[in-house]
């Protein structure tokens, strides 16, 4: 079985999922020896390393990624966590601002930011409780009067018992220890019965003690609880939930974005049926209620004008309308460069591509596909669109350049795993090979090319290469 990045991926992070981290490791481990430095898997595993308690190398991963791109916001936060987790609460509030300076709009950072400082409030106490007076005579005052008053602090502090006695209030607790809060509770009530505190155990431990100690380690927890989790952190994610359904309350009257979603999924739906007329007509009805309406009901209008010209654009083609198909890839195109769409002018530019391809104006075709090479976001993108254009080529008479080409794609393919594109890229490379007469190297790439059939597998491709 061919193993490819995205795989070991997927696999990677469903076993994470099912709590299977060390298994997980292993996927992520693979998946960066087939592509080193991706930063996305850098901050997969040290999620992974964070869950085993590894905090150490999860710090070292969340710093990989950050050397890769210093403005990845995933690898501050990553790195915000671990050091939280790992008690440096100061550090991660460092990391946690710098993430909310470069996206404002993740709460997570200022979640972040919130748990943070509570964190060095409960391990520093809180610098409001500090109060200094002014007094003229302050540089004279003796050491005696200074001893006196640190004997008189020493005298008012409370005892260890004490501190361990003191309780925050009754709602605070039962959030911090949830279903512990009982047990915590009925400790307390052992400790009113003192005939019962004066007993002993048969291993001769104290009840007293035994109780005590229940309590201190409850207490503990909910002091660790609160680090980890503070509680204004909690009404904070409350109200930015509420914010959230109050204005999801607020779009349901209108259903705009669920009705523009339904209409799209039905115009790709009838292209794929082969009904491209009706899908042309619905296409064309929805551009012009989307381009009636204000950007404030329809946040992202233009990408959707500049997808539904390309969806017209496409149902044209399959109805032949070769010039019209144009026209409106071109209409893609011109909008989405207008407002700096980057997804939509690759897009484009794939689509005018092929439509010149089909009319057979091979070079108009190989322009528009050179253009977008730089857009292309994977191996797999590349492979088709090296192969794309080492074609073209090949139907110019260009066989040394379409060879070139058709390396490139194989080469992409390779990085990929994807069989089927080696094979095309493969078969391309012979056909190059034999319009160069170079006959014995394109005998020896046939023969790789049937090896990849065989494992697709295709029995039209066997026999189209074999003959």
């Amino acid at each position: 079985p061919v193993v490819t990045f995205g795989n070991l991926m997927s696999e990677g992070i469903t076993l994470s999922r099912r709590g299977q981290h060390d298994k997980a490791l292993g996927c992520f481990n693979d998946a960066l020896k087939l592509r080193a430095g991706d930063k996305h898997c850098l901050i997969t595993r040290s999620k992974c390393f964070l869950k085993l308690g590894d905090t150490e190398n999860s710090l070292k991963d969340a710093e990989a990624s950050l050397q890769i791109d210093k403005t990845f916001s995933e690898g501050l936060y990553q790195k915000a966590e671990t050091l939280y987790t790992m008690g440096d609460f100061e550090f991660a509030l460092v990391f946690y601002h710098r993430g909310r300076r470069l996206r404002p709009d993740l709460h997570k950072f200022q979640l972040g930011i919130n748990k943070a400082e509570e964190a060095i409030v409960n391990c520093i106490g809180n610098p409001s409780s500090v109060k200094l007076e002014s007094k003229e005579e302050l540089c004279f005052v003796s050491r005696q009067a200074e001893s006196k008053k640190d004997k008189q602090k020493q005298q008012n502090k409370p005892t260890k018992d004490q501190k361990q006695m003191k309780k925050k209030s009754p709602k605070t607790e039962q959030q911090l220890l949830g279903a512990l809060y009982a047990d915590k509770a009925f400790l307390e009530k052992l400790l009113k019965d003192e005939d019962l505190m004066q007993s002993s155990t048969r291993q001769g431990i104290k009840v007293m003690d035994l109780v005590l100690g229940g309590i201190s380690y409850l207490n503990q927890r909910r002091d660790f609880w609160q680090q980890q989790k503070p509680m204004y952190a909690r009404v904070y994610k409350r109200k930015v939930l509420r914010e959230e359904q109050m204005r999801d309350k607020k779009e349901k009257p209108s259903n705009i974005s669920k009705s523009i979603a339904k209409n799209m999924e039905d115009i790709e739906l009838l292209l794929a049926r082969g009904s491209a007329e009706e899908s042309c007509r619905k296409a064309e009805r929805l551009l012009k209620r989307i381009q009636a309406w204000s950007e404030n009901e329809v946040p992202n209008k233009y990408e959707l004008i500049g997808n539904l010209h390309s969806c017209i654009g496409n149902a044209q083609l399959a109805m032949g309308q070769m010039e019209a198909a144009l026209r409106s890839h071109k209409m893609d195109l011109d909008c989405a460069r207008q407002n700096a769409l980057t997804d939509g002018v690759s897009r484009a530019l794939d689509h005018i591509g092929h439509v010149y391809a089909r009319i057979g104006k091979f070079q108009q075709a190989i322009n528009a596909w050179e253009e977008k090479i730089p857009l292309a976001q994977s191996n797999l993108e590349k492979a088709w669109l090296f192969h794309e254009i080492g074609r073209c080529y090949l139907e110019l008479g260009k066989a040394e350049v379409a060879q070139d080409y058709g390396q490139k794609s194989l080469q992409s393919a390779d990085e990929e795993g994807d069989v089927e594109w080696q094979l095309h890229a493969t078969v391309l490379v012979a056909q190059a090979q034999v319009k160069l007469k170079d006959y014995p190297s394109a005998i020896m790439t046939f023969e790789r090319a049937l090896e990849k059939a065989k494992l697709v597998p295709s029995e039209a491709a066997q026999k189209g290469i074999i003959a």
